[in-house]
């Protein structure tokens, strides 16, 4: 199987006549016609069934061709990104967190990097569940994580990169969001949010809070239902604050709690790369002069 009989099988399936496909893709209708056909035969089954109005998609060939799909746009990006790499960098490093709000300082820390290392190319990389396999599994030079996720990781080395403090997070005319501090009283009678793969610091304190008896909790399955459900007025949640867009949705709230979160940088201990290292501190410096922006 080539990219050009790839191409021709995704063209057919969504024009469903072959002298529109050969058309579309410029080619004889012969020519079109035989690829397919021996396509057909490598895989070992028919994708298509061919009548006087045109073609149809088999049922294996329907499932065939959804994978063919996802594949082939799984290729033309590795070809873009090996065509962006080839021509302009010599070095790539790749930094993996859960959500682009995770690192505020990502941007402008690329920034500032390519003014010394113009020829190493930083490629983030968006993990919302598993992040630690993708680069455990080498697909990241560089992960953003909880220092509780990382104590029981061999071979890697560990960054302190900042303290994130817990804030309520409510809609922008909530009587709660002209605060300067919230405290577990001012939730008594309000519906708080939960779950959603909370970290351990911040299941801690939605128990306690819970426990008190006077705070009613609605179950979330993750933080994005979550703040739609507090844009929706079902209720308000704790978040920590470096899932803060900063784009002005929400109001976030200092919490009055003595928990906060560990964000830490990790990187392969066997990656003694100098442009790793400059990189990890150029991110670092940013978050260590940022002493009054909220995290």
């Amino acid at each position: 199987m080539n990219t050009k009989q790839i191409d021709y099988c995704i063209e057919l399936a969504h024009t469903l006549n072959f002298s529109r496909a050969a058309e579309n893709l410029y080619v004889s209708q012969p020519t079109f016609s035989y690829q397919i056909r021996l396509l057909e035969e490598e895989v070992g089954f028919a994708i298509f069934e061919r009548s006087g109005k045109g073609a149809g998609l088999t049922p294996a060939g329907a499932q065939f061709v959804s994978y063919l799909t996802g594949m082939r746009e799984d290729l033309k990006r590795a070809i873009e990104q090996g065509q962006n790499f080839s021509a302009k960098y010599k070095d790539s490093i790749s930094i993996c967190m859960i959500v682009r709000q995770a690192l505020f300082f990502l941007p402008e820390a690329m920034r500032l990097y390519a003014g010394t290392h113009p020829d190493v190319q930083i490629l983030p990389i968006f993990q919302y569940e598993n992040s630690v396999e993708v680069f455990l599994r080498n697909e990241a030079d560089i992960l953003f994580a909880l220092k509780e996720q990382t104590r029981q990781i061999p071979g890697i080395q560990v960054h302190d990169l900042f303290e994130s403090r817990i804030y309520l997070i409510t809609q922008p005319d909530d009587p709660l969001a002209g605060r300067n501090l919230i405290r577990e009283e001012d939730l008594y009678g309000r519906t708080l949010m939960v779950g959603g793969g909370s970290p351990t610091a911040l299941k801690a304190v939605q128990h306690r809070l819970i426990s008190s008896g006077r705070i009613d909790y609605f179950n979330s399955s993750d933080h994005d239902t979550t703040l739609t459900n507090v844009a929706a007025g079902r209720g308000v949640c704790l978040a920590p604050g470096f899932l803060n867009d900063h784009g002005g949705q929400f109001a976030w709230i200092p919490f009055d709690c003595r928990e906060s979160l560990s964000c830490v940088l990790c990187t392969h201990r066997e990656d003694r790369r100098p442009s790793v290292t400059a990189f990890v501190d150029t991110l670092r410096k940013l978050y260590t002069d940022a002493v009054a922006f909220p995290l």
